[in-house]
């Protein structure tokens, strides 16, 4: 049984947007799409109480406009609906964990409003054992796309650069698989960023120890690429590796990328829902689409 692409809505605009990028998604996989939205149970007893009608008949409201915008423009997609009576956050844990992926609309988590807006949307991200997949407002079909040559947005160029974020040191199989799918996909070129920093000691005591440094962050990329560069021989992958802190390599890599996807590693229960620095950085400041990819 195919797991479906599955987007939460709340009826805000980036939700719409999320659920327009995610029926894309799931052509391009092949897969159907499944639409959530999340209500609160009414308490016991009050099922037929007057002031409930209106949230119910606003929540079926949204998923019906959501539903008759993508099958408008996306006919061929297979599409299913559903509304659930649990807490938002609950529910897309849920939804999410039965499905290949979860998109969610993202304001960079900054704005009020949607419910994916802010808390909720981050307490789907630390817990889901999926991809989740973080769309803003702003994006629009046009922005998959490198534009044309006279610098034009446009559909029907060919796609923006798939973006990693990679720890050559103890790569992440899931991270790695995922993005290089992504790029498979999209018949993109992959662009995987290995962070590296000298330890100051070295760089005190060593006069040549950047460039050593630099040449040993060069071959591990290549070690933990190379698995992947076998795996997938049609994905032009490009490799850096930089000294910096990872997350403004990657800020700075994927200001022009169509997605960026990076890890979160999966903690023990005891420890709490985390997302990780690098994780928490890219998701309030980059552009483009972020894939959270949890690993082990």
């Amino acid at each position: 049984m195919l797991r479906p692409v599955v987007v939460g809505l709340d009826g805000s605009r980036e939700s719409l947007t999320a659920a327009d990028w995610a029926a894309r998604e799931a052509l391009r996989r092949g897969l159907p799409l499944r639409l959530v939205h999340a209500a609160d149970a009414p308490a016991a007893g009050g099922a037929d109480l007057p002031e409930l009608s209106v949230p119910r008949h606003w929540a079926r409201r949204i998923l019906r406009d959501a539903m008759d915008q993508i099958n408008e423009r996306y006919p061929q997609l297979y599409l299913s609906a559903e509304q659930i009576a649990r807490p938002a956050a609950e529910a897309l844990v849920s939804a999410g964990g039965a499905g290949e992926l979860l998109v969610l609309g993202s304001r960079a988590f900054s704005g009020f409003g949607g419910f994916l807006a802010g808390s909720v949307a981050l307490q789907t991200v630390t817990r889901v054992e999926r991809p989740v997949v973080l769309v803003r407002a702003d994006q629009t079909v046009e922005d998959e796309h490198t534009p044309d040559p006279e610098g034009r947005p446009s559909a029907g160029t060919p796609y923006r650069a798939v973006v990693v974020g990679v720890d050559a040191v103890r790569p992440a199989e899931q991270v790695l698989a995922f993005a290089f799918e992504s790029a498979t996909l999209r018949g993109a070129p992959l662009r995987a960023v290995y962070a590296w920093r000298l330890p100051m000691v070295r760089a005190v005591a060593e006069a040549g120890a950047h460039q050593t440094e630099e040449a040993a962050a060069r071959r591990a990329l290549t070690a933990a690429l190379a698995p992947w560069r076998e795996k997938f021989p049609t994905v032009e992958v490009v490799e850096q590796a930089e000294e910096g802190h990872p997350a403004q390599r990657l800020l700075s890599a994927a200001q022009d990328a169509g997605l960026l996807a990076v890890g979160r590693r999966i903690r023990p229960a005891r420890l709490g829902p985390h997302t990780g620095p690098v994780a928490h950085a890219v998701m309030h400041h980059v552009r483009c689409p972020v894939a959270i990819v949890p690993h082990e």
